[in-house]
């Protein structure tokens, strides 16, 4: 098999068996482009020693880059061409601990009041009372959103960890989605909730933050979400069920009630609050 038709392949196994995302695939692809242009040769005659010359080159690099590498050379060899000797006994590096920097309630407040926009605000207060993924944010459809239980029904992400759940917003994200969408009878359920891309509010972010010095993004959003929803005295699982997380111990999987009333009922009672 040459390459090109080897590389096809490789994309239909992450596609079809490994029920692998789009962007997953591209990467995953361009990875073992980049070491069969080290290589030289067909990567069906490469060696573990082979694999070791072309991690060596990546010592220095950043530890993600490394990882993301060596993840691909897995998938490529011990899942997809069933080589597991190519690959095996390397380690992924081990990950730093770097504490998240929350923003506080006060500093939220402030980038709502220093925006001007009533899209922006919307988008800035469903970050925050969501716990919503950025991409699950702005995937989103006008048919995802009961706005009669303030309850937002995600797409699936079609991933072993990034599960669907339910999450709400509060009566503040109503009132900033009313004025941004207009009355919400006449909404076509298929439209976008967003109509915009994602460069629309990272540029207001950076804008914010060169003028205050304040970081914020849909990451640390959706932290301080978990972070003042933990505050409030929701417990761990009932948070992560709102983040989409799927949840660890063998008592949160089989024995909580995730359900979308009980959820509701535990979401309405923390009372979250941004703008007072």
């Amino acid at each position: 098999m040459d390459f090109s038709a080897l590389l096809k392949d490789f994309e239909d196994y992450l596609r079809i068996e490994r029920r692998a995302k789009d962007l997953t695939v591209y990467r995953h692809t361009l990875e073992i482009k980049r070491f069969i242009k080290f290589l030289g040769f067909h990567p069906l005659q490469a060696t573990k020693a082979d694999v070791r010359r072309y991690l060596k080159t990546l010592v220095d690099k950043p530890i993600f880059t490394y990882a993301n590498v060596l993840k691909a050379l897995r998938v490529f060899y011990r899942d997809y061409l069933q080589k597991k000797e190519v690959v095996e006994g390397f380690k992924f590096p081990p990950k730093p601990f770097k504490p998240p920097v929350v923003p506080s309630k006060e500093e939220v407040r402030r980038f709502y009041e220093w925006l001007k926009e009533p899209l922006s605000k919307a988008i800035l207060l469903f970050f925050a009372t969501t716990g919503l993924r950025r991409s699950e944010v702005y995937r989103l459809r006008i048919e995802d959103i009961n706005f009669a239980k303030r309850m937002v029904i995600p797409p699936n992400e079609g991933s072993r960890t990034k599960k669907t759940w339910v999450t709400f917003f509060n009566e503040e994200t109503l009132e900033a989605l009313k004025a941004y969408l207009g009355p919400l009878e006449n909404l076509d359920p298929k439209r976008k909730l967003f109509l915009v891309t994602e460069t629309y509010f990272r540029k207001r972010c950076n804008a914010f933050c060169k003028e205050t010095g304040i970081k914020i993004t849909p990451q640390t959003l959706r932290e301080f979400f978990a972070s003042e929803m933990g505050r409030l005295g929701v417990p761990d699982r009932y948070v992560d069920a709102f983040c989409g997380r799927v949840p660890q111990s063998v008592l949160a999987r089989h024995y909580t009630d995730f359900s979308p009333d009980r959820l509701k009922e535990i979401y309405d009672k923390a009372n979250l609050r941004i703008l007072s």
